[in-house]
Parts: structure tokens; C-alpha cells; sequence
């Protein structure tokens, strides 16, 4: 998957040995202003892991990886603009939430776009090549959560085909009580 889109910016999976631009860019995201509704980790708890969990967390979702694919827009040069990430989650087994998952189904995370390419159609193409994967990886649906005050983000997803699901699911720990499902049936 390599396609140049409007802005002289590349979509791709990330390559394992990326590692680096991973962390980096997870850490960005970790300081957005909404950081605290958008992701389940703190920037202190992700700049104290091992440069290993990077490793291995790159390695998973890289090129090649079956159960994640982390898609980037890179711009000449090499800089990262965004990424997202979708996990396959099979049927019949209990996703991170604890809840039991009914079908073989993607599901992204990870969503962040550098604050001055949101709204220039860069959220979309990733979420494009994301859900391009996720259908040729034989998923019969992909899904999102997504906190109930986080209207930037749901405006995205909803412009991406999300739709609310009407589920909720439950946050022990997180930025609130629960948080909204989105889906896109294939």
C-alpha cells in the first residue's frame, strides 16, 4: 500500500525497523491538548517505556504483521504527518475493554494528525488505506471508540463512513466512565 496523495504526501504501512518514528510520534500525540480524551496512556507512562516496547510494538503492526497494520503519511524528507492503527480482534475471544467480540473485526486506534494538516483531507486517506487493509484482510466490520466530549474527533471519524453503533463501552480507569462505539460495515 503506497499511494501519493493531494499534498505531496505518501500513505504507508509503517516497516518494522521505523521503530523511532513511532515512539516520536505517539509522544506527539501524547502532548495534544485532548490527549486526555483521545488515548488510554499518559505522555509520561509512554516516554518511560523501554526503546524494546517500541521495538515490539513497531514490529507488530508493521508490514508483513496479520493482526495490525500501522499506516503513516510520510512527506519527502521522511517527516510524519499522522497515523492511525487497526487491530484485528477475532471472533469469540474479549477485547481490551473486556467485552466479548462477536465477529472477526478491525478495530483503530491510535488516530493522530500534526495539528496543521487536520482538516486538509489527511485524516481520510489514512483511514482510506486503513480500511483498505482491513477489507483485504477479510474483516467483516472495523470499529472505533471515541469519548463522549471529543467532538473533533467524532466529526473526523463520521466524515471517514464511522457511524454510532449505539454501544457504549465501559473506561475502569480512563479519561471517563465509558466512551462511544463507532463502526463501518464492509
Amino acid at each position: 500500500m503506497s499511494a501519493t496523495a493531494p499534498g505531496d504526501y505518501v500513505i504507508r504501512s509503517i516497516r518494522a525497523d521505523e521503530w523511532p518514528a513511532v515512539k516520536e510520534l505517539r509522544l506527539r500525540a501524547l502532548r495534544d491538548p485532548l490527549a486526555h480524551l483521545a488515548y488510554l496512556e499518559t505522555y509520561d507512562v509512554a516516554a518511560a517505556r523501554p526503546d524494546s516496547y517500541w521495538q515490539e510494538r513497531a514490529a507488530g503492526a508493521a508490514e508483513g504483521a496479520s493482526g495490525a497494520r500501522q499506516i503513516v503519511a510520510e512527506v519527502p524528507g521522511g517527516m510524519w504527518l499522522g497515523t492511525l492503527t487497526v487491530l484485528v480482534e477475532e471472533a469469540g475471544t474479549t477485547d481490551w475493554a473486556g467485552c466479548s467480540v462477536d465477529r472477526r473485526q478491525g478495530h483503530v486506534v491510535g488516530v493522530f494528525v500534526r495539528p496543521e494538516w487536520r482538516g486538509s483531507g489527511l485524516t481520510k486517506a489514512l483511514f482510506d488505506a486503513g480500511l483498505e487493509w482491513a477489507w483485504a484482510s477479510g474483516l467483516e466490520r472495523v470499529r472505533l471508540i471515541v469519548h463522549p466530549d471529543n467532538g473533533r474527533a467524532q466529526g473526523a471519524y463520521r466524515k471517514a463512513g464511522f457511524a454510532p453503533s449505539g454501544r457504549t463501552v465501559p473506561l475502569v480507569g480512563g479519561p471517563g466512565d465509558h466512551e462511544l462505539e463507532f463502526v463501518l460495515e464492509r
